[in-house]
């Protein structure tokens, strides 16, 4: 089958038939071409893409102001630069006015959403914090901010305190929905554990967060058919957001030995983009973010996501003094960004590609919200 007769396959009405019938339309073969195209296959692939996203989306991006609220860590992923047992950077957190202004400025900024992100923790002290800190922010002009949180594995009451307190939405990324490769980026022990993982996204969606879940693309030892598994895996969960980004070796980890047996980083930048745009394909209304990680790669990373088929992008906020100390990877894009000088930027770029921000939104998930 050619990639026309693919794309026409798993397309959007295609989907919708398919919706009604318990059936999907595509196959694991279907993904692994689309993923494999090159040249005019890849551009149809791309256009394909976008053509969906503005039919079901329009031309909005969302915005969710990051909030990287502390670097310290219980975990030692293979693959992270701030594992606990990586003892070359400084270790902080934000004080609870820190947190509170960063979010201000969001509400200020008219970005409609925050995400509070942390290294992982999970003990009393760090659960009620969080509980305390969402609340807060949650008092900010009558509760007008949006709440996405991304603190890792919890226990389903901890999920639910924080559901409670104010925060709608979470983001757990799998990292690699294959359990052989989890364990190769990840230790096998009791703190590293994939069902686990599992179990967490399934008690996020069980509670009524919009759940989030991604994975890297471009890791050693990983395959198209990886790749394909993924994104069945997150049509699998009907998840309604999804965060990818190329894989970048942190020279602090165990991964940074295999950095020569991964593709280039135009390599891994490419497959990322064709993963979005399949995804956008597959699961037309979701929340896509343009990650980071793009714009590491690339300097015109995230436009380039966008522009297959990404609907969020994440400025950060947190205090400039703090940033060089939260590098989940090295060398990361937009450190040194003023906040009102990011947002200066963003209009630019996305207006120079057709899109434009929708200012003083939650930027909820379409899927999500139609379902609920």
């Amino acid at each position: 089958m050619n990639i026309t007769e693919i794309l026409n396959k798993i397309g959007p009405s295609t989907l919708r038939r398919a919706q009604g019938s318990g059936t999907l339309g595509y196959t694991k073969e279907d993904l692994k071409t689309l993923l494999a195209a090159e040249g005019e296959d890849k551009k149809l692939l791309f256009a394909k893409a976008l053509q969906s996203k503005l039919e079901h989306l329009d031309n909005y991006v969302h915005l969710r102001g990051l909030i990287e609220y502390s670097n310290v860590c219980t975990k030692y992923c293979l693959y992270c630069g701030v594992r606990s047992k990586n003892p070359n950077f400084e270790r902080y957190t934000l004080s609870d006015e820190e947190v509170i202004e960063c979010a201000k400025l969001a509400h200020e900024l008219g970005y409609g959403s925050v995400a509070l992100q942390s290294g992982e923790r999970s003990d009393a002290a760090f659960v009620d914090k969080i509980t305390y800190l969402v609340q807060e922010i949650k008092k900010i002009d009558n509760g007008s901010l949006g709440i996405t949180l991304s603190l890792g594995e919890q226990t389903e009451e901890t999920y639910r305190r924080w559901f409670e307190a104010g925060a709608h939405r979470y983001l757990l990324r799998i990292e690699a929905s294959n359990e052989e490769l989890y364990y190769k980026i990840h230790p096998r022990d009791e703190k590293h554990d994939f069902q686990t993982r599992l179990n967490c996204i399934d008690t996020l969606l069980k509670l009524g967060y919009q759940t989030g879940t991604g994975v890297m693309v471009g890791l050693p030892f990983q395959t198209l058919d990886d790749l394909a598994d993924d994104l069945l895996f997150f049509k699998q969960k009907d998840v309604a957001m999804v965060g990818m980004g190329p894989f970048i070796p942190h020279p602090d980890t165990p991964l940074w030995q295999y950095r020569d047996q991964i593709p280039s980083a135009e390599q891994r930048m490419e497959l990322t983009l064709k993963m979005i745009a399949t995804l956008r394909l597959m699961m037309p209304e979701i929340n896509m973010v343009a990650a980071t990680a793009n714009q590491t790669v690339d300097p015109q990373g995230r436009e380039k996501a966008i522009a297959v088929g990404a609907n969020v992008i994440m400025p950060n906020l947190t205090p400039n003094e703090f940033r060089e100390n939260y590098l989940i990877y090295p060398d990361k894009a937009c450190v040194n960004d003023k906040p009102d000088q990011c947002q200066t930027c963003l209009d630019v770029r996305l207006a120079a590609i057709g899109h434009k921000v929708l200012y003083n939104a939650w930027g909820d998930s379409v899927a999500f919200t139609k379902k609920h």
